[in-house]
């Protein structure tokens, strides 16, 4: 089937751009029409507006499609009331009887390399009403737009729910984390009674009330706590794309996983030279400074990795196992102690001698820090599917708008 059509969006959608209102029309009293400066406060589908605007300058209708103007550039929103805009965001209100307003966001969302390459060649990246007015979208007949419209907004609330499922899975992990890092489980694999119903089965500890049977001690009175050093990597390690070994930095490990979407290599022989900062099965390695800081991730494989700059690596003695440490450092009551030592500048940092001091708290048996990994790793797979669900819904939909959009797929 051959494409659609395209017409400049002008010729199907009237286009209003946002301009900034008196600063004393501006309040938070809830007097007139709630006002946008931007996409700041653009949600996953509908705005969260803080301030109001009375007299309103510009208004974008009910049904609108809300599209940044100003870096960044293509952000959209729908508008689900009336609202005031400001300078940074534009709407667009499909013409009665020509265009469908949902078709219209999608048929934006599909061609935003075209604004994005408008927007360059100024120190401040923005697209003006000529450039949006001339935006190329695909138009078909109303009753086509209509069903696509439908099958895109089935597709995008199958993807809001898995969202939605995943946030609600991840306070549900972050729940049971707790309890088990404050109760821990009885042979059976059950949580023990809470200190209320039982106090004979509970301790106080330098992190409050523990199981009796538990112990707390410093990481690094546990485990063997390495960096790779600054002269090792400024005198030593230069990275080779044809390298046999991948150097680890922050960046690879994020979001519970090992990411090499971003690699970097060195030779097998530089490795060899700086065993104490090789990677080995069952080391687990912490990130230590910048945006990543605080992440943390089990290794499976040996004679693969090396330590890069901002991660460290923490060897394990007998005492714990290496999962249920992984999982102890992402409780919430290690985020605490990291937050508290963290340094307050640019760059947040944590130093060796303030990850080997953060207190780690365990069951003296290993059998029960095998259950509590048991019962971590069921919930994080359980949400693991459920994010593998969304990529693919997500994929889904990039491919089906590729293809009604252009009219390849008949509707």
């Amino acid at each position: 089937m051959s494409e659609w059509p395209r017409q400049p969006l002008v010729e199907l959608a009237t286009v209003t751009m946002g301009q900034s209102p008196d600063s004393a029309a501006v309040n938070g009293t809830e007097a007139g029409l709630p006002f946008l400066q931007g996409c700041a406060e653009f949600g996953e589908r509908f705005p969260s507006p803080r301030l109001h605007c009375s007299p309103p300058l510009r208004v974008a209708k009910a049904g609108s499609t809300l599209i940044s103007v100003r870096a960044p550039v293509g952000t959209t929103n729908r508008a689900d009331q009336d609202y005031c805009i400001g300078r940074g965001l534009g709407a667009v209100l499909a013409k009665a009887g020509v265009a469908d307003d949902v078709f219209l966001l999608h048929a934006i969302e599909a061609n935003l390399e075209f604004l994005h390459r408008r927007s360059q060649g100024s120190t401040f990246l923005a697209i003006s009403s000529k450039d949006l007015y001339s935006l190329p979208v695909p138009a078909p007949s109303l009753p086509t737009q209509r069903r696509i419209a439908e099958i895109l907004s089935t597709l995008d609330e199958a993807i809001e729910q898995t969202e939605a499922l995943i946030a609600k899975m991840q306070q549900v992990k972050a729940g049971l984390m707790h309890d088990l890092f404050t109760r821990g489980v009885t042979p059976d694999g059950r949580l023990r009674p809470t200190r209320e119903q039982a106090p004979e089965l509970y301790k106080e500890s330098p992190l409050g009330w523990i199981p009796r049977e538990w112990e707390i001690e410093k990481l690094g009175d546990l485990c063997d706590v390495t960096k790779l050093a600054g002269f090792e990597f400024t005198n030593v390690i230069r990275y080779r794309d044809d390298g046999e070994i991948i150097a680890l930095r922050a960046l690879n490990i994020k979001n519970e996983e090992l990411n090499l979407t971003d690699i970097q290599r060195i030779s097998r022989h530089v490795s060899d030279s700086l065993p104490r900062s090789k990677v080995r099965a069952g080391d687990v390695l912490i990130t230590y400074i910048g945006a990543y800081i605080g992440d943390v991730l089990l290794v499976s494989e040996s004679d693969k990795y090396h330590l890069a700059p901002n991660v460290a690596r923490i060897t394990l003695q007998r005492k714990v196992n290496g999962r249920y440490l992984e999982s102890t450092l992402r409780s919430s009551f290690i985020r605490s102690q990291m937050s508290s030592l963290t340094a307050v500048t640019a760059t947040p940092s944590l130093t060796m001698t303030q990850i080997r001091k953060l207190l780690i708290p365990y069951p003296t048996g290993k059998a029960e820090q095998h259950k509590i990994e048991m019962a971590l790793s069921e919930a994080a797979n359980s949400i693991k599917s459920e994010r593998m669900q969304l990529e693919l819904l997500q994929m889904q939909k990039h491919g089906l708008m590729h293809d009604l959009l252009t009219g390849y797929t008949p509707v």
